[in-house]
C-alpha cells in the first residue's frame, strides 16, 4: 500500500525540517527527502558555522516543543553593536531588560541535533537521509518523487527546501532575480582571552563586514565567539591559506583589542555571497521556502529566520485550510501563502541589499556620511526601537507560530 502524506518536502536541513515538524504539530504528515549523511552534520566539535535565532523565531521553536531541548545551548545576545571601521559614531543596540534579549546564537550541530533527535520520534514524519531523487512529478492529482534505490513516494504537495541551488525550483521553471558580490564570508570560531558580554559585533570594512557573533563559552571555561569575515573574491583562497598564527593576527587587527588576547582558531569554511529571489514562491502543488526561495548577504543575520517565516505562514495556511476540507496542494491555499510572504520576503532582501551596498562604498566621505547616520539613529529612540524589532523579527503579520 502506498505511503501518500500531505507534504513531499525536498530538503532536510533546518527550515525542511523546521517544516515537517511544524507542520506535525498540527497533524499534517510528511516525507522529507534529503541526500546528507545525519551522522556527517551533526559531527563533534565547533566549526564557527552557528545561526542567529531572532525572538520570534524562538517562539517557533518553544511553540512546537523544542525550547527546553535547546535552551542550555544557547548564547543570548544582549546587545548589538554596529561600527564603521571602530571609528566614532556607533550603534548600540540594547534593548530595556523588561524586553528580553534580541535573539540567542546556537551553534548548527546543536540545532540539527535537537531537529533530528525530534524528527526520528514523530510518526508523522517519514524521514529519507542520504537519498538522491531521481525524478519529480507534478500532476493534478498529487505529486511524487523516484529515489535512486526505486522507492516511490507520493503527497498532496510538494516542498522546497533544498537552498540557494534548488533543483526543484529550476525544474519547475521558476524565474529567478539573481548577482554575485564578489564576496566569500570565511567562518570559523574562536577562542578569545576576555568575554564578550554577550554583544554581537558588526563591524564594516570597506572590504566588507566582520561579524564577531557571542557563543556560549566552551566546558573549560574558554570563551567563544562565532566569525564571519567578508573578503573580496579574490582575496579568499589566500585568506583561507594562512597560517594559523597569520590568519589570527589578521582577525585580531580588525578587532581592536575586543576581546584581548585571540587564542585560537577552529578549521575555516566559505561560501560566496550573493543574492537571489524568485519571482514567485509557488507552482502547481508546489511551495518554495527558505533559500530556495529567497538568498541574501549574511550582514543582519536574518537569512534563517527569513526562511522560518516561511514555515510559520505555510503551516498556518495549510492547517486552517485543511480544518475546511480542502487538499493541501489546493491552488488557493497556495495563493494565499504566496501573498503573504512574497512581499515581506522581497522586502527584506532588498533592505539588506542596500545595507550591503551602502557599507561597501569606499573612501572616507562615505565613512563620515554613514557615521553621521548611525549617531542619528543611536540619538533617536523610535528609530532605534524600530530596527531593533526588526532584528527581533517582531514586526509585520506575523504567524501564529511565531508568537510568543
Amino acid at each position: 500500500m502506498t505511503d501518500k502524506r500531505d507534504l513531499l518536502i525536498l530538503g532536510g536541513g533546518l527550515v525542511g525540517m523546521m517544516l515537517a515538524l511544524a507542520a506535525a504539530r498540527k497533524g499534517i504528515s510528511s516525507h522529507v527527502v534529503d541526500r546528507a549523511d545525519p551522522a556527517e552534520l551533526t559531527a563533534e566539535g565547533f566549526d564557527g558555522r552557528a545561526s542567529a535565532i531572532s525572538t520570534a523565531s524562538w517562539n517557533l521553536f518553544t511553540n512546537i516543543g523544542l525550547a527546553d531541548r535547546l535552551e542550555p545551548h544557547g548564547c543570548a545576545i544582549a546587545s548589538i553593536a554596529v561600527t564603521d571601521q571602530m571609528k566614532p559614531g556607533s550603534i548600540d543596540f540594547t534593548p530595556e531588560p523588561h524586553e528580553g534579549t534580541l535573539g540567542r546564537m546556537f551553534a548548527n550541530r546543536e540545532l540539527r541535533l535537537a531537529l533530528f533527535e525530534a524528527a526520528s520520534e514523530e510518526p508523522l514524519i517519514a524521514w529519507h537521509a542520504k537519498s538522491e531523487i531521481m525524478e519529480r512529478h507534478r500532476g493534478a492529482h498529487g505529486v511524487s518523487v523516484v529515489l535512486a534505490d526505486g522507492t516511490s513516494l507520493h503527497a498532496s504537495l510538494m516542498i522546497a527546501a533544498e537552498g540557494r541551488n534548488s533543483p526543484t525550483r529550476d525544474e519547475a521553471g521558476i524565474t529567478i532575480a539573481k548577482w554575485d558580490y564578489s564576496h566569500r564570508a570565511i567562518i570559523a570560531g574562536l577562542t578569545h582571552e576576555l568575554p564578550h558580554g554577550n554583544v554581537a559585533w558588526e563591524i564594516f570594512y570597506p572590504a566588507g563586514p566582520f561579524a564577531l557573533l557571542p557563543m556560549l563559552d566552551r566546558a573549560d571555561g574558554k570563551h567563544r565567539s562565532a566569525l564571519v569575515w567578508t573578503v573580496g573574491e579574490k582575496d579568499a583562497a589566500g585568506t583561507l591559506k594562512l597560517s594559523d598564527r597569520a590568519f589570527l593576527a589578521e582577525v585580531e587587527k580588525r578587532m581592536g583589542g575586543l576581546f584581548g588576547t585571540i587564542e585560537s582558531v577552529g578549521p575555516r569554511s566559505s561560501y560566496p555571497l550573493g543574492f537571489h529571489h524568485t519571482a514567485r514562491i509557488t507552482g502547481d502543488r508546489l511551495a518554495l521556502i527558505g533559500d530556495a526561495a529567497h538568498g541574501i548577504h549574511p550582514i543582519a543575520g536574518q537569512g534563517l529566520n527569513l526562511g522560518l517565516r516561511d514555515v510559520g505562514a505555510l503551516v498556518e495556511v495549510l492547517a486552517e485550510g485543511m480544518r475546511l476540507g480542502l487538499d493541501p496542494g489546493d491552488a488557493q491555499l497556495l495563493r494565499k501563502y504566496e501573498q503573504w510572504r512574497g512581499l515581506d520576503a522581497f522586502t527584506v532582501a532588498l533592505a539588506t541589499d542596500g545595507l550591503t551596498r551602502l557599507f561597501g562604498i569606499p573612501g572616507r566621505a562615505a565613512s563620515a556620511l554613514r557615521r553621521f547616520g548611525m549617531a542619528g539613529v543611536e540619538r533617536i529612540g523610535p528609530l532605534k526601537t524600530f530596527f531593533m524589532d526588526e532584528a527581533r523579527g517582531v514586526t509585520g503579520d506575523l504567524p501564529e507560530l511565531l508568537r510568543a
